[in-house]
């Protein structure tokens, strides 16, 4: 017989799967969250195991700070055609032959009480649900469950919802029409599936459960918002060696400067930000981190400084070293990290009045909202930040006082809590 305690490590110490498409090295929010929340998880006592996608000269089994990595190969990543950003080969929104095999594998091996999946990674998954007896936990970090091309925008404006003319188009568009109608149909077959077995939905925002029809749905969700770790190291606090990250540092501006962080492309707001950049009078250099896409017509206006991807030690250097963070989306970004990070390092944010921003950036206290898209708008709070050093300084304290609802303390908590109150 158990005693009272025996139970309680029982009860606290669970089996956890995380399926997801991408894990560090290749790094962005949605890398960053899962792997977070992995280590995080490990820490407090749990088995995690995360089973992502192999990745050129990465290792098929390695251990991350306690946390297992699986590294398998899909069907899919052999057909290199099929994808036009190589070392990104994307999970299907089927199942994966391989990846559905090697699931299993390791299903036998790890015997998860929770499969966590964070993407499409999921749909290699669903034909095992019933046979693993796992409860399976989906975080939508975007609009995929309802939404092919997972933005919800159509013809570069904001989608009222799926209709299968414009569904038809906006794939054909994004994927091309050989790739696109067979993405389509298997989007729409594997997203009744997913409806129908998934345990609890987790929406990034309040705007992603609308986005994605789940209120009202009856569907069993939970809005749980990105984190951030709740210490974020930079490379001020490595040793000052002239390596590689910190010869980068040297291409930031000496004098004050305002930072954009994530890819350039046109509905991150990039061609917003440059054509309300253009009409400053008094400009601070305007830094640009982040992977190249350039899908947009505009120009890069003078005194624009756009580095390439930067290791994340080196990105955190850099808001620590700006003075005004900008997140200008034009979609409905989810529960953008990017923002979490600058407030993080105490900076006022000026961001878009869209997505999951304004569950973070709270309007006149840490930052400035702005309409998206609109770059006159936009000019006026950069105007704004530029000429009132004070303002920028006491909205950069509240933004570091704010930030402290978005860390791992709080947030994994909740996630740990929704575990427990699936498996019990």
């Amino acid at each position: 017989m158990e005693h009272e305690w025996q139970v309680e490590v029982r009860r606290r110490n669970m089996h956890i799967l995380m399926l997801a498409q991408f894990y560090p090295p290749i790094i962005g929010g949605e890398e960053r969250h899962v792997r977070n929340l992995s280590i995080e998880l490990a820490r407090r006592g749990h088995q995690v195991a995360v089973v992502t996608l192999h990745g050129e000269g990465s290792p098929e089994l390695e251990e991350d700070c306690g946390v297992r990595i699986y590294r398998v190969r899909g069907s899919m990543q052999r057909v290199k055609m099929l994808f036009s950003e190589e070392g990104r080969t994307h999970a299907p929104p089927f199942p994966d032959p391989e990846v559905l095999w090697s699931l299993r594998r390791i299903i036998l091996r790890e015997k998860p009480d929770v499969v966590h999946a964070h993407n499409w990674m999921v749909h290699s998954f669903l034909p095992l649900r019933r046979w693993s007896r796992a409860k399976l936990v989906v975080t939508l970090h975007d609009f995929s469950l309802i939404c092919a091309s997972k933005l919800l925008m159509y013809q570069k404006e904001l989608c009222s919802g799926p209709a299968l003319s414009k569904c038809l188009s906006c794939v054909s568009d994004k994927y091309g029409v050989t790739k696109g109608i067979p993405t389509l149909v298997a989007h729409a077959v594997g997203g009744r599936l997913e409806r129908n077995v998934v345990d609890m939905f987790l929406p990034a925002s309040q705007a992603v459960a609308e986005g994605t029809q789940l209120i009202g749905s009856g569907l069993p969700y939970r809005i749980v918002s990105n984190f951030v770790a709740d210490r974020i190291e930079t490379l001020d606090d490595t040793e000052h060696t002239e390596n590689e990250a910190h010869v980068l540092l040297k291409e930031l501006p000496q004098e004050e400067f305002m930072l954009f962080v994530g890819d350039v492309m046109r509905v991150k707001g990039v061609e917003v930000l440059f054509q309300a950049y253009a009409g400053l009078e008094e400009r601070m250099p305007l830094v640009v981190i982040g992977r190249p896409v350039n899908d947009f017509a505009v120009g890069y206006p003078a005194n624009v400084r756009v580095l390439q991807s930067w290791p994340h030690k080196a990105v955190m250097s850099a808001w620590k070293r700006s003075s005004i963070a900008l997140v200008p989306s034009i979609c409905r970004d989810s529960s953008p990290t990017v923002a979490m990070e600058a407030m993080y390092m105490g900076k006022p944010v000026i961001a878009s009045c869209i997505g999951g921003l304004p569950d973070i950036v709270a309007d006149g206290e840490t930052g400035i909202l702005v309409q998206p898209g609109n770059p006159l708008a936009l000019r006026e709070a950069m105007h704004t930040l530029i000429h009132n050093a004070v303002l920028r300084q006491h909205m950069g304290i509240r933004a570091k006082q704010r930030v402290t609802e978005f860390q791992a303390t709080k947030v994994v908590s909740r996630i740990e809590a929704i575990y427990r109150e699936l498996v019990y």
